[in-house]
């Protein structure tokens, strides 16, 4: 399906109108241009607030991913540890690729359909281990989970451990992602999950402890992180930004700023309870054990037991709904509605209503 008259995919979302017009325009060269700049700092300021931190913001062109991966290898190498806290792929994919540089490192599992639980445990890994690295993911789109991050911000501060990572890609602009309070050193957001822009842009912000360890490991590569400290001050990026990703995400910041963040966030809140809400009614069974630990911005699910997922799936399809499958360990078992950024309106979580 080409075009979903009713998207409830847990991202990319659907874009909306002045997002999508802004793609239209002919920018110029963001190499030569002071407006391109001018433009650049706009937006970070506007992701700033989203992240409700004071540190350093960069924007990259790539998918989220860019943005994991130039955190990783820039502030690590090889014979550093990493502490891993997983409550599923996401999570745990930061152990695969920090394992790819070298690093030496520890992983806390969690069940898939939990948040943290134990903090004990973390916190005795953590005093045994001495991590130069914590990474968790704030919300798992894979199990609908959100991750409180607070015990883990206090955890870093209070043994001093030199660097948190997070991965806030399906969180920031939807519900608080506090990058300072939770004392957090580089957090990541993309452009196709709550900011809902196409997925070409990322960005991250960066504290002034990871850009140190950054300068001192000096990596090298396209998804290198030190070339962005000057770059907005120079304007010699290290590669041609793209002028029009940047304008769609300082649109898109700037929809939910005009909004009111706090106004958003209760706007996701409510749809994520009367998706949770609809469920019950339905019989169908929620996927993460404690309803609270359920994500505002997607809800999984059990498919329903009289369904194979494709069944299922091919249902609602023909109805011009489109929600979202699985994968990893989740695969066909578990199916996701994503009520996040331009789909988190109640509106649209009242079209579901009959066809669950």
């Amino acid at each position: 399906m080409e075009i979903y008259r009713d998207s409830f995919f847990p991202g990319p979302t659907s874009v909306p109108e002045d997002v999508l017009k802004i793609g239209l325009k002919n920018f110029g060269s963001a190499d030569i241009e002071p407006e391109f700049l001018e433009l650049y700092y706009k937006c970070t300021d506007n992701l700033k607030l989203l992240f409700n931190t004071n540190n350093d913001v960069v924007v990259m062109s790539g998918e989220g991913m860019l943005a994991l991966w130039s955190g990783i290898k820039s502030c690590l190498t090889k014979d550093d540890k990493v502490l891993v806290l997983s409550t599923g792929y996401f999570g745990s994919g930061f152990a695969d690729m920090a394992k790819c540089i070298g690093c030496k490192v520890e992983k806390i599992e969690f069940p898939l359909d939990c948040s943290f639980e134990d903090y004990d445990l973390i916190e005795d890994k953590i005093r045994q281990f001495k991590p130069k690295m914590i990474t968790a993911v704030h919300c798992e789109t894979p199990s609908g989970i959100l991750n409180d991050l607070t015990v883990i911000g206090k955890l870093k501060a209070q043994y001093n451990i030199p660097l948190l990572c997070v991965d806030a890609v399906s969180s920031v602009g939807a519900t608080n992602v506090d990058v300072d309070k939770h004392n957090i050193d580089i957090c990541f957001g993309g452009s196709q999950k709550v900011l809902s822009t196409p997925p070409n842009a990322c960005f991250l912000s960066v504290s002034n402890n990871a850009w140190k360890y950054a300068q001192d490991i000096n990596y090298q590569g396209y998804d290198a992180l030190i070339p962005f400290k000057q770059a907005p001050k120079t304007g010699n990026f290290p590669y041609t930004p793209s002028w029009i990703n940047v304008a769609q995400l300082y649109q898109a910041s700037k929809d939910i700023l005009d909004e009111g963040l706090e106004n958003v966030v209760a706007r996701h809140k409510l749809c994520s309870k009367m998706t949770i809400d609809l469920l019950k009614k339905t019989g169908i069974k929620l996927f993460p054990k404690k309803e609270e630990y359920s994500s505002p911005t997607v809800t999984a699910a059990y498919v329903p037991e009289k369904y194979s997922w494709q069944e299922f799936d091919n249902m609602l399809r023909k109805q011009g709904i489109c929600i979202g499958g699985n994968f990893w360990g989740l695969a066909g078992k578990v199916f996701r509605i994503g009520h996040m950024g331009s789909q988190a309106y109640p509106n649209n979580i009242e079209k579901l209503c009959g066809l669950l």
